[in-house]
């Protein structure tokens, strides 16, 4: 079932990094070189603060240092309680259901080090309203997302190009840090992002799985240091 509206986290949102294929292509070669000299072998995350969060609906604000913005489609893995039902062995995580998300960024050249700067801009993750109960949302391979912006797809998004599947992913982070119920990793983001700019409407949606609904953002021009950001449209 869905959750009532608004949702919002409670704990914290990782992004993920170079999990579509296509996207881990597109930067191979720069993978060779320095610092690193090779693609890496567990998941690049990265964290995208509270003060990204914006929910459906809403409005954010560009910088006055950027003109367009990367649109990042994702669906978010939100983190359940441990399941304990077996009491001898390691506690499991759950799966709590999924969530479309914006994953906003400046645009930029470098994945060694995602830089806060370019992907924690206030306002910058857009939050869809409904979550989708695993029961309701299938197979995380089988996700399709498409981009809109002003009514023009711009962008579709097959999930079966994960280089780690949902499951896959959740295990080989989980072997270097520990998810708290409530918090939330993203799918990651493929390439071909579309760039909006001031005025532009953005609107995501998985065809043929009404219970993620649409997440609508528009971007608005740059704001003075004391107005709010992240306010509904």
């Amino acid at each position: 079932m869905n959750i009532a509206q608004p949702f919002m986290p409670n704990g914290t949102v990782y992004g993920t990094l170079l999990n579509f294929q296509g996207e881990m292509d597109a930067l191979a070669p720069q993978m060779s070189q320095v610092p690193y000299k090779a693609a890496p072998h567990a998941p690049v995350l990265y964290i995208k603060t509270a003060n990204t969060w914006s929910a459906n609906g809403a409005g954010i604000a560009l910088p006055v240092t950027t003109h367009q913005v990367e649109v990042g489609a994702t669906i978010g893995i939100l983190i359940g309680p441990p399941d304990l039902a077996e009491y001898a062995q390691p506690a499991t995580i759950l799966i709590a259901g999924y969530i479309l998300m914006n994953d906003l960024s400046i645009p930029h050249a470098s994945f060694f080090r995602p830089p806060v700067k370019c992907k924690c801009v206030d306002g910058f993750l857009g939050i869809a309203s409904q979550l989708a109960s695993t029961a309701l949302a299938g197979d995380p391979a089988q996700f399709k997302l498409e981009v809109h912006i002003n009514g023009e797809l711009r962008q579709r998004i097959d999930f079966a190009h994960l280089i780690r599947s949902a499951n896959q992913l959740l295990a080989d982070v989980s072997e270097f840090m520990t998810l708290q119920p409530g918090d939330i990793l993203t799918l990651g983001c493929d390439v071909g992002r579309p760039l909006a700019q001031a005025g532009d409407r953005i609107d995501i949606r998985a065809p043929g799985l009404p219970a993620f609904g649409t997440l609508s953002n528009t971007v608005l021009p740059p704001t003075s240091d004391d107005a709010p950001v992240g306010v509904t449209a």
